[in-house]
């Protein structure tokens, strides 16, 4: 099965919204495998709307909609389609039974609008929504457009993946005869260039119904591996073939072949060996502790963390030496040693992490241009294992998260030999 999504709203086209909800619908959209064609985003013109959808209903088997379906006047979709389809709106007893009853232990009054958000397309498939207020439809659209579906959703996230999740996904997964399987590979330290050269002759000899897909990204590129066919053991087997042949090939980058990001890895990999970490920032203002702890269940692991912006803080906080600051710059590697040592000491961790440098726009020279990193590493059992001096190309906040993936990286290598 094919299909489309067609994402509503002039926020999209203005710019004022990051279209997320395309994204999450065309991943599970493929874990039951449906492909998912074209995704479109249109405004909120009643005219317009009816023509994308028509136009997509004409190749797609599934056509699934976010957005205008709330109690505002911008809300529209519900209209185009009923002009597009020839059909009246029907109340759906029991969404507005479970709207109102929502409604009322939230202490809220029950108006008029409410039944609106509980009128549905004739003949629809209603699809509850547990989130929000506005009902969804999945709406068989006849002879008229080769028995293809339409779905419609709300615009808000939350609304959007329960009602896939709990609805669209079961009802969709019955009728496909399709299995795709898709296999992320995350690396590191390697630019999208080499790393097709690397693994040429495995991208030549992809088997049939298997493609790769290059996705760079602002601190590096992954690779997706997606198969596509009836047989779900043929699929999985030609899928892990080529991963296996890829990690194989260029394994020293690859971290993942799973949706996991860097600092959950080395989150596992921290709590496999039983090991803790700190972190001293300069550059970074913090946002190396931060990304290690927006993984669940860290404090196993992360002990603390120092942001130290000024020389005063270095010193004060971390016990460097006024002495090596002026002698060689707060920027330098003899300072990021210093802070790793410092902040070993202080927290009692097993690795201690640094980072100092020139995030931008100003404060840069000749000697040492906007985007230096500095940057150390420090092990309990041995002092410092690293310290390297980096040139990042990016504003201000890219350097800032190029700087933390760079050192996230360096200790990654470094747990990789524990």
């Amino acid at each position: 099965m094919r299909a489309e999504i067609v994402s509503v709203g002039d926020e999209l086209l203005k710019g004022q919204r990051v279209n997320t909800n395309a994204a999450f619908m065309a991943g599970a959209l493929g874990g039951i495998g449906v492909w998912v064609g074209r995704v479109v985003a249109c405004s909120d013109r009643e005219e317009e709307m009816s023509a994308v959808f028509a136009e997509s209903l004409d190749r797609a088997d599934i056509v699934l909609v976010t957005g205008g379906l709330g109690p505002t006047r911008d809300d529209r979709t519900r209209k185009a389609v009923q002009q597009l389809l020839g059909r009246g709106l029907e109340l759906s007893q029991e969404s507005y039974i479970n709207l109102v009853a929502r409604i009322k232990q939230r202490g809220l009054e029950v108006t008029d609008s409410l039944r609106d958000q509980a009128m549905v397309i004739e003949g629809s498939h209603v699809i509850a929504n547990t989130k929000g207020s506005a009902a969804g439809m999945i709406i068989h659209c006849g002879e008229q457009f080769q028995n293809h579906y339409l779905v419609l959703m709300p615009g808000v996230p939350s609304e959007m993946i329960a009602m896939m999740e709990l609805t669209v996904l079961p009802y969709f997964a019955a009728l496909s005869s399709t299995v795709i399987r898709h296999t992320p590979i995350k690396t590191l330290g390697i630019g999208e260039s080499t790393l097709a050269g690397m693994i040429i002759d495995i991208e030549d000899a992809l088997p049939e119904g298997t493609t790769l897909a290059y996705l760079p990204h602002a601190t590096g590129v992954s690779l997706m591996i997606s198969t596509l066919g009836s047989d779900r053991e043929r699929v999985d087997c030609d899928n892990r073939h080529v991963v296996d042949a890829i990690v194989q090939r260029a394994g020293k980058f690859i971290y993942a072949t799973s949706e996991v990001s860097l600092e959950e890895t080395i989150g596992m990999m921290l709590s496999a060996g039983g090991l803790t970490v700190a972190v001293a920032e300069s550059c970074t203002g913090g946002l190396v502790a931060s990304r290690l702890t927006d993984v669940p269940g860290s404090s196993a692991y992360f002990l603390q963390g120092f942001v130290v912006y000024s020389n005063q803080a270095k010193e004060r906080s971390l016990g460097v030496p006024g002495k090596i600051i002026k002698t060689f710059g707060a920027v330098s590697e003899e300072v990021a040693r210093a802070m790793a040592i410092g902040c070993l000491e202080k927290s009692g961790s097993d690795f201690a992490l640094s980072t100092t440098g020139i995030a931008g726009p100003s404060g840069g020279s000749p000697e040492k241009p906007v985007g230096t990193l500095c940057l150390a590493i420090a092990k309990k059992s041995s002092g410092i294992v690293l310290s390297k001096t980096l040139v990042m190309h990016g504003d201000r906040e890219l350097n800032k998260l190029r700087f933390s993936e760079a050192l996230l990286r360096e200790l990654w290598g470094c747990l990789r030999q524990e």
